[in-house]
């Protein structure tokens, strides 16, 4: 159970970070070519696959690294 949970946490900050540093990017594009700020709907959905995505990643990743450090090495 504690490894799941650890494994969670990493994985939702690492997602969150990656999401939100996507959306400002996409924010600065599209400044950059219409020059206002708008925030539309399907930003807010890409950014929300893209934690999704993301997420799911980390949180098998970190699932794995979190398994392998507890278990004694047979030597």
């Amino acid at each position: 159970m504690i490894p799941n949970l650890k494994a969670c946490g990493h994985a939702m900050i690492t997602a969150l970070v990656n999401a939100t540093l996507a959306v400002i990017l996409m924010l600065l594009v599209e400044f950059a070519i219409s020059g206002t700020f708008q925030l539309p709907a399907p930003y807010l959905w890409a950014g929300l696959v893209i934690w999704v995505v993301i997420f799911v990643a980390q949180f098998l990743r970190q699932r794995h690294l979190c398994k392998a450090n507890e278990q004694p090495e047979n030597n």
